[in-house]
């Protein structure tokens, strides 16, 4: 969301600028598709098409382009050394960047995405050599795109959240948790069934906070493969009864926060309540990657990093 803030800010204070946007890569490039630039007319520069000598270069182009009459136009680039089209880089790997150019004209434009962002809405941003435009379209996908020429091509990119992120449980590990997924792109929510929560109260960072009776938890989480859950209460038997509310339901993640004797006991007694082991086992328990945390910082870092290996994989 700071991406189009800065961008309004400089159309609507005259300025021009060029929006560089990755809309293809391969391989090991440090570009990935929707990677976004702003260059702006007095210097100011915000984002990143994927760092290094590349990008350094691609910045320059687009700072002398805008001191005359700016064009739109796509640039591959080859990340294999002194090579045509290539990049500087040798990580091998290519991308294309597009350069689009935007004045005052593209303001409606930039404030519809800031709008769409700020009432958890979505959209598609639609490029194009000769269009920088925003609709109300769904994309099946994140991104749609095909390139056939330099003149010829399209790129189509969801904006909005895609994933959902439902935390259960207001503590400190939530505030903690919350502020990394929204960092992420995650919407998130926050459940507690416990009213006037100081740490939920509090909780600046989540998208929506909500006191609930968690026999009624799986009435507030739609199933969908864009949904992910991180169970955290404050006590064994919360915990107990959330996971028994969700676990027949469709969910792309859901994790437990506990030590691993007190998630031992939670399967003996869920298994004796008619859940199988290959149900349970679906369950990331205890939640996060293995890496020695202990404050709710590092706790937050763990959740976050699992939740991306499980995002990422979801999509290959």
């Amino acid at each position: 969301m700071k991406f189009w803030q800065h961008v309004l800010n400089k159309l609507q204070d005259a300025q021009k600028v060029y929006v560089l946007t990755v809309i293809e890569n391969f391989g090991s490039s440090p570009g990935r598709k929707g990677f976004k630039m702003l260059v702006a007319q007095d210097g100011f520069i915000f984002g990143s098409i994927g760092g290094g000598v590349m990008e350094f270069s691609l910045v320059a182009e687009a700072q002398q382009l805008l001191t005359t009459n700016p064009p739109t136009f796509i640039k591959k680039q080859i990340h294999k050394g002194s090579i045509k089209d290539g990049s500087g880089m040798i990580c091998s790997g290519e991308q294309t960047v597009a350069f689009h150019y935007l004045d005052s004209k593209n303001s409606a434009s930039i404030q519809q995405i800031l709008t769409c962002l700020q009432n958890g809405q979505k959209g598609t941003l639609s490029l194009s050599p000769t269009s920088f435009s925003f609709s109300e379209e769904r994309l099946a996908n994140q991104f749609e795109y095909q390139i056939h020429s330099n003149d010829n091509w399209f790129f189509k990119e969801h904006i909005g959240f895609k994933e959902t992120l439902y935390i259960v449980g207001g503590g400190h590990v939530g505030v903690a948790v919350s502020e990394v997924a929204v960092k992420l792109g995650f919407y998130v929510v926050v459940f507690d069934n416990r009213a006037n929560l100081n740490t939920l109260e509090n909780n600046t960072f989540a998208h929506q906070k909500m006191v609930v009776d968690y026999n009624c938890i799986h009435e507030y989480i739609p199933q969908r493969n864009t949904s992910y859950i991180a169970i955290m209460t404050n006590k064994y038997t919360d915990d107990k009864l959330v996971l028994s509310k969700l676990l027949k339901k469709n969910y792309n993640y859901i994790g437990v926060l506990g030590s691993k004797a007190k998630l031992k006991t939670m399967w003996t007694v869920l298994g004796n309540e008619g859940f199988s082991q290959e149900m349970l086992a679906t369950v990331y328990a205890p939640i996060g990657l293995s890496i020695k945390s202990e404050t709710p910082e590092e706790i937050a870092i763990s959740i976050a990093a699992e939740i991306i290996q499980v995002k990422n994989m979801a999509k290959k």
